[in-house]
């Protein structure tokens, strides 16, 4: 089976939020934009994909576009490992991250569509099974710098049924009016973005002991610096896991801690695909993780990224709770509230 074409398209979905308008680079976000990738093949069968996002979408479109869609025409459909290896080697000189990743990433996400397809399965079973059909969700809110508008919109994210909430502030006052507008039954998660060096992210988190945070995600600049990563969660002030997956599994490997309260929140859009995310939870080191988190960007990756489940049980949580049947799921943004 060959492939034949592939194709991208850019998805804008206008939404609003409750906070003051934000965005990044100048471009105020009022739009859910999604890189959508369509890989046809000479059987008739078709894959869909995403990759990674944002601002970046028209890059990471003319890097598959211009540089790796000609790599992959005529190669067979099937042997998925054997392409994305390839392709990672031709590709490495320019770079083991961003839109090239994210480009890879896409295409990875449709060859495994076209997979589970073929053999008419969902692609959890392809991958080893789905650990459990429901997962609870948790909301997500953006950085607004403002006391009173962070109390606020965690407080809405409570009312609506939600009992973890992540923010993503960079100070103290924020995240104190949220754990006081919230109440001490909710779980307040803190990702900061990496801003901080480790003698910086220490002292923070020794500023924030007081409002029982979840975990602290992203502290350290650089964010590849695993070394400060590791003594940063070893001073046992905050539950911090590591960095989000923005690269391959390889560089992934080199940074999980062998503690089995930590774990890694890869993202199938942005790291290589589908089948790397399932060889990251899947691994021996994190057999006994007693947690992990799956973190949807948006659009069908969400889905992708809910069959690639790890084979062993885990509390998990998703933004949006979601039911799943053999090949459709449906998911809702207020879950019910439970306990």
């Amino acid at each position: 089976m060959k492939i034949t074409a592939i194709d991208t398209m850019l998805l804008r979905i206008p939404y609003r939020h409750s906070g003051p308008p934000t965005g990044f680079g100048g471009k105020v976000w009022t739009t859910l934009d999604t890189l959508l990738v369509r890989v046809d093949t000479d059987e008739g069968v078709t894959g869909w994909g995403e990759a990674f996002g944002y601002n970046v979408n028209e890059g990471t479109k003319a890097t598959i576009d211009t540089l790796i869609a000609p790599l992959c025409i005529g190669r067979d459909a099937a042997a998925i490992g054997a392409l994305m290896a390839d392709l990672q080697r031709k590709l490495h000189l320019f770079g083991r991250g961003g839109p090239v990743t994210y480009g890879l990433s896409g295409i990875d996400i449709a060859l495994w569509d076209i997979a589970g397809k073929r053999a008419g399965e969902p692609l959890h079973r392809l991958l080893g099974g789905a650990a459990r059909q429901k997962l609870r969700a948790y909301a997500s809110l953006l950085r607004y710098g403002d006391p009173k508008v962070t109390a606020r919109i965690a407080a809405e994210a409570v009312e609506r049924g939600y009992r973890h909430v992540k923010l993503h502030e960079i100070e103290i006052a924020p995240v104190a009016s949220a754990r006081g507008a919230t109440g001490a039954d909710t779980a307040i998660m803190l990702d900061t973005n990496c801003p901080w060096s480790l003698g910086e992210a220490t002292a923070m988190a020794k500023a924030l002991a007081p409002h029982d945070l979840f975990w602290l995600e992203e502290p350290i600049w650089p964010p590849e610096d695993f070394a400060a990563l590791a003594r940063c969660a070893a001073s046992r002030r905050c539950r911090s896991p590591p960095e989000r997956m923005r690269e391959v599994p390889s560089t992934l490997r080199r940074c999980l801690p062998p503690a089995p309260s930590r774990s890694p929140s890869p993202a199938s859009p942005r790291s290589a695909g589908s089948a790397s995310c399932a060889r990251c939870w899947c691994s021996p080191r994190r057999q006994t993780s007693r947690w992990r988190r799956i973190r949807p960007i948006s659009g069908p990756a969400c889905w992708q990224r809910f069959t690639s489940l790890p084979l062993r049980p885990a509390r998990c949580w998703w933004s949006g709770s979601m039911s799943i049947s053999r090949r459709r799921f449906s998911a809702i943004s207020s879950p019910r509230r439970t306990a």
